[in-house]
């Protein structure tokens, strides 16, 4: 089998000109399950920055201020290891789910398919026409109908794409935060209202100009499709068992006799291919997975009496020996990894505190010497709430007996989604230390005298002579 189209991706001429793609409008049954999915996501994604729980934004991840809230849940870098690992989950999972499924997330629920063939393409569908009229007037001259026609899609796309800006903003500075920038005087936002033209400037780019080239390019998750997909996986694939020999369609004609195969050559799955592949070639890079040519075929067949499912969601071994099997020992051990890690996350939301303390003894400062045997030791304290209600706290020795001795100020307020810092000397006496250092443990307590986290240090004191 000739392999010489994977010397190059399918929108690239052989003089190295970009080759603009115009699919034709795909119709059929995975069309309109994939349509209603997009709508459900689409939904969801413009509805998710009003949505609260508890009064805290669904989602919103503020690289600002560095908070990030998490279905009502709000993390600080001090929770950046439990984000890691989430991270790590989520890679794993879209291997894991790759390796099975093949790059279905890709074709059903990535944001660039999404608004790409769900939104952008379905408006050029309505302005211009279908494939081979839009192919008429790129190539038409620049006259009244031509001007018309793209001045209207791209204002459209452009107010569009600054619809989808100030979406993607309100989940980075918040909704309430969007509506004052937008609501307000410019001149009082200009860093904010920057961040929506240039949102909107790169939504509109890639939209308008970069199109399938973010999945062909600059998506590294079609280029790693290579390494993640095995015989078992299952992907959009053409039965070329039962496909070959191709041959043009004849009515009446006995295909078997005739050496044909169930492919009548008639290209409508190229056609509607947003990306300008052949699937008949196998797998490729550039394929999405997003079912328009499994619906063209499926049409074709049925309209000249053949069995539906030339092309269809397969893997390469169900091909050559028609059994269906998604099992694999990679696939068990990827799932049990990813089991593994996700007990692993639960149990750090479980444990999770919403106060994190850090007390440590101030640099350079040896032990103080006081009246009636006691020794003191300076601290520095950096306390942070993580809930959105202020707390009204005491620090107070666990294991040992003890006072604190706030400096500059009487008592602990850490403020909502903030922090507190400051200086205390601990005092202790001498008679109940034996060591020149001791470990010891301070716990943070709210007004209620509820243990809110612990923390361990040392304290310095003079070496008890033996008599």
């Amino acid at each position: 089998m000739d392999q010489s189209f994977r010397d190059s991706i399918g929108t690239i001429k052989e003089d190295g000109e970009r080759k603009w793609i115009f699919p034709k409008n795909p119709k059929g049954s995975y069309y309109t399950g994939r349509t209603w999915v997009s709508l459900l996501l689409l939904a969801l994604l413009f509805s998710g920055p009003f949505i609260k729980i508890g009064g805290r934004p669904l989602l919103l991840f503020n690289v600002i201020e560095r908070k990030f809230i998490i279905l009502g849940q709000v993390f600080w870098p001090q929770d950046f290891y439990i984000f890691v690992l989430v991270m790590l989950a989520f890679v794993l999972f879209v291997v894991l789910f790759t390796v099975v499924f093949g790059r279905l997330f890709c074709g059903w629920a990535c944001p660039q398919t999404i608004f790409m063939e769900m939104v952008f393409r379905k408006i050029e569908y309505w302005i211009e026409g279908d494939f081979k009229q839009q192919k008429k007037l790129a190539k038409q001259v620049w006259n009244a109908e031509k001007i018309r026609k793209k001045t209207l899609k791209h204002s459209i796309f452009f107010v569009i794409s600054f619809l989808i800006a100030n979406t993607f903003l309100a989940y980075i500075i918040g909704i309430e935060e969007l509506f004052s920038i937008i609501s307000d005087n410019p001149l009082n936002h200009i860093g904010g209202l920057a961040s929506i033209l240039l949102f909107t400037a790169v939504f509109y780019w890639v939209f308008t100009w970069f199109r399938e080239q973010v999945c062909i390019v600059a998506c590294p998750y079609g280029r790693l499709q290579g390494v993640m997909l095995d015989r078992n996986s299952i992907i959009v694939a053409y039965d070329y068992i039962r496909g070959e020999i191709r041959g043009k369609f004849k009515k009446n004609e006995n295909r078997e006799e005739a050496k044909k195969g169930d492919c009548i050559d008639c290209n409508h799955c190229v056609d509607v291919c947003p990306t300008g592949i052949d699937i008949r070639n196998g797998t490729q890079l550039e394929c999405i997975n997003c079912t328009a040519c499994i619906d063209a075929c499926d049409n074709i067949m049925e309209g000249v009496g053949l069995p539906k499912g030339l092309i269809r969601y397969e893997s390469e071994e169900g091909i050559v020996n028609k059994k269906h099997n998604t099992f694999s020992v990679r696939t068990l051990a990827y799932s049990i990894v990813l089991f593994l890690l996700i007990c692993g996350i639960g149990v750090l939301l479980l444990y999770r505190t919403d106060v994190d303390a850090t007390i440590l003894k101030a640099t350079g400062q040896e032990y103080q010497k006081r009246e009636n045997g006691q020794i003191s030791n300076l601290y520095n304290y950096k306390i942070i709430n993580k809930t959105f209600e202020e707390i009204d706290g005491v620090i107070r020795l666990i294991d040992h007996e003890g006072n604190i001795e706030f400096i500059g100020n009487k008592g602990l307020t850490i403020p909502s989604e903030s922090m507190a810092e400051g200086t205390f000397f601990l005092v202790m006496d001498k008679g109940q230390l034996s060591e020149r250092k001791s470990d010891i443990k301070l716990g943070v307590y709210n007004d209620n005298g509820e243990l809110l986290d612990e923390v361990k240090t040392s304290f310095l004191a003079p070496i008890r002579r033996k008599k």
